[in-house]
């Protein structure tokens, strides 16, 4: 058996201040970066058109003193970012090569617009970075930039990503920590039905809203993107700054969604042991009516979240097959579409029972996730031999 591992990777984001002359570096880095990735593309395109050779990561970082050579200005970009970019490359190569081999769709590694490279790595960070006060991020080439470190980050640093958005940069600090203990069992088992009019309900009844912060930011929206369609020279500062703004709207309504999704995913993993829920092909749904109502809501986040904090807090998430579960009656079984007599009210055609039509659906998906956890418990007793981690069902 493989030791279990005691250590996890865990990243810290941080908004950067940089001073006018640092933001020209950075922006003067990142577009290095990016024509050098674009030219190790065209490098492996060239490589295996011309003379059928695959070129690796290792390859191109050795040509990269020849590149500095010929081109003076990569002399002010770290080395290990330029290094960086040949990995970068390497992985949309087999990540490409690996979605052909299990027959997905694969596209084929593109250039980058300069909007389109928008980050930059310092693999092998120093572990005193960040200054001792928490005011300032050490980015070697780039000098001491002024952060607010508005969380402390604990573990070895192992990278050190810089982000452009919008008009803001951000410090990513990726850091080794150990595994946290487990939360404490309560007892507690719980089935979500996520929906449109609320966010979610659970089997015992508690509704959550749902804000709809797209909806309520689409008249705002509505106003700077007709303000950017009367701008029609693409390369005027008042185009530029309506971009920015349509952008800022947007970057602001995925923010508030994303604090939600946060909050709601930390407060169902701290009250229950068990969490099941639908298992919905978000993006299929996406393509039908509900569509726009079903991008504000952000099921899939959501649902990514959730499962990544259960794994951390050594609770169980569990998806259910989601056929019949708004239909059945959680009392008899009874199954039949006449059962829903509204979206919100429910009554069994056969023994009568009135409920909440999403608590109704909620309480069949606790009983499916529950058989299917009993289940897997007997497998695992029967064969001791293939233990089954703990996390995901």
């Amino acid at each position: 058996m493989t030791p279990i591992e005691s250590t996890t990777l865990k990243a810290f984001r941080y908004r950067l201040y940089p001073t006018k002359a640092q933001t020209a570096a950075l922006e003067s880095t990142l577009l290095l970066c990016q024509r050098l990735y674009n030219g190790m593309l065209e490098e492996r395109r060239g490589a295996y058109r011309k003379a059928g050779k695959s070129l690796t990561a290792y390859d191109q970082m050795k040509s990269l003193p020849e590149v500095k050579a010929a081109l003076p200005e990569y002399a002010g970009v770290n080395a290990q970012v330029l290094q960086d970019v040949a990995k970068r490359l390497d992985k949309s190569f087999k990540g490409f090569f690996r979605r052909v081999r299990t027959g997905q769709t694969a596209g084929y590694p593109r250039f980058r617009g300069r909007d389109r490279y928008d980050s930059l790595t310092y693999p092998q960070p120093s572990q005193n970075s960040v200054s001792g006060d928490g005011k300032h991020v050490y980015l070697p080439k780039i000098g001491n930039v002024r952060l607010r470190l508005h969380r402390p980050f604990a573990g070895k640093l192992k990278t050190l990503a810089v982000k452009w958005e919008g008009q803001e940069w951000y410090a990513v600090l990726t850091c080794e920590v150990p595994k946290a203990e487990p939360l404490p069992e309560t007892g507690s088992q719980v089935g979500i039905d996520v929906g449109t009019t609320w966010f979610y309900v659970t089997s015992a009844g508690e509704f959550c809203e749902n804000h709809r912060f797209f909806q309520r930011s689409s008249k705002k929206l509505r106003v700077a993107q007709r303000t950017l369609a009367r701008k029609p020279n693409k390369r005027s500062n008042r185009r530029r700054k309506a971009r920015e703004r349509v952008a800022r709207l947007y970057r602001k309504t995925a923010r508030q969604r994303l604090q939600l999704h946060h909050e709601e995913a930390e407060k169902l993993i701290t009250n229950h042991d068990l969490i099941c829920h639908e298992n919905l092909n978000v993006k299929g749904m996406t393509q039908g009516n509900l569509g726009g109502q079903i991008h504000d809501v952000g099921w899939g986040q959501f649902f990514r979240l959730l499962s990544s904090k259960a794994a951390e807090a050594g609770r169980r998430v569990v998806t259910v097959d989601p056929r019949f579960t708004s239909q059945r009656c959680r009392v008899c079984g009874h199954t039949e579409r006449g059962n829903r007599v509204t979206q919100a009210n429910f009554r069994c055609m056969s023994c009568g029972h009135t409920e909440n039509a999403d608590v109704n659906a909620a309480q069949n998906i606790l009983s499916l996730g529950q058989a299917f956890v009993a289940q897997r418990i007997s497998t695992e007793i029967a064969c001791p031999e293939k233990p089954r981690p703990h996390g995901l069902g």
